[in-house]
């Protein structure tokens, strides 16, 4: 239970990051948390994790179709309709 805690407050702190990291992070936190529950130890965690982050990315990536990531002129990057 308390593994369980650790992750919702692990991804409530990634609330505030760009759209790719927020989709990485909830699928490595889902993956990790189904993983382990599934396995019962912490190597189906650590498998899970990443198997969710990877398919959290290409996930995020497929839904956000139209969308670009710009840089501007003080090298922050953001996210826009593409032109």
């Amino acid at each position: 239970m308390k593994k369980i805690a650790f992750a919702v407050v692990a991804m409530m702190a990634l609330a505030g990051c760009t759209t790719a990291e927020n989709d990485a992070a909830l699928g490595g936190t889902a993956g990790a948390v189904i993983g382990g529950l599934a396995t019962g130890d912490a190597g189906g965690a650590i498998v899970g994790g990443v198997v969710g982050a990877a398919s959290g990315v290409l996930i995020g990536k497929a839904t956000r179709t139209g969308w670009c990531r710009y840089r501007d002129r003080n090298g922050r990057i953001y996210e826009a309709r593409c032109r």
